[in-house]
């Protein structure tokens, strides 16, 4: 049995007012930092044997990653970083608070931009200095004319899917149990393709900050069940949280 831990980094100070991140490289809010520890914690307590890491290029999951791993005194283990990992880019609307685009745009287009499938928001021109493009540590993607300007989840998926098969699956059949510290799309993504969830269904869940979750997997990487170490009334609560981020 493979254990395959996911958790989505902690609260950031964008997270914090409500603003629309994606790539944008913002800090953990103090909230964000104690859900990470709570989320060591939690693993320690569990009895995780934690042996590998992924984390994207974006430090509010990186310092989530090692806020885990020093609480559960690990930060001795290989940690490997990804772009792939990166939250879906979510273009022009990055910085844009997710409420007052509501007011402009409607509830109804705003939920498209962020959890629809395949709906992308307004892109990012490649002339924008917060392009990616524009940014040294993707330097090697936008040689290959990777660097997005916008994403739907569809783009999110088909970047990660290689991860998955060329990397984390196989770390996972070599250490046993393997962490991906990273967003809540980038993750929804991982999820999607592991559990073959639908593209309507995919729109309906929402990741909490900080709170753990944990699939078994068998020989094929099949998962067999998964759950979050967290109590259903706590779960409900963060999720609903995440969920009413566009209502006033």
């Amino acid at each position: 049995m493979y254990k395959l831990i996911l958790v989505r980094h902690g609260q950031s100070e964008w997270n914090e007012k409500n603003l629309f991140t994606g790539w944008t490289d913002v800090d953990l809010s103090s909230r964000g930092v104690n859900e990470a520890r709570e989320a060591g914690k939690a693993l320690k307590n569990a009895g995780l044997n934690i042996r590998y890491s992924f984390t994207s290029f974006l430090k509010r999951a990186i310092k989530t990653n090692h806020l885990i791993l020093e609480e559960m005194n690990l930060l001795w283990i290989p940690e490997e970083k990804s772009w792939r990992l990166n939250e879906k880019h979510y273009g022009s609307l990055q910085g844009m608070n997710k409420t007052e685009m509501v007011e402009h745009f409607g509830a109804e287009q705003v939920q498209l931009w962020r959890r629809s499938y395949d709906v992308r928001p307004p892109a990012l021109s490649i002339d924008d200095p917060n392009h990616p493009a524009n940014d040294v540590r993707y330097q090697n993607i936008n040689e290959k004319g990777c660097t997005p300007g916008t994403e739907a989840l569809v783009d999110t998926v088909n970047r990660i899917i290689p991860l998955w098969n060329n990397e984390i699956s196989e770390k996972l059949k070599t250490y046993k149990e393997v962490i991906v510290t990273a967003h809540g799309n980038s993750l929804r993504g991982i999820i999607k393709y592991l559990k073959n969830i639908s593209d309507a269904d995919i729109m309906s869940l929402n990741l909490p900050t900080g709170i753990p979750c944990v699939f078994e997997l068998d020989v094929n990487m099949k998962v067999v069940k998964d759950y979050f170490l967290a109590d259903e009334e706590t779960l409900k609560t963060l999720m609903d949280e995440v969920k009413n981020q566009t209502k006033a």
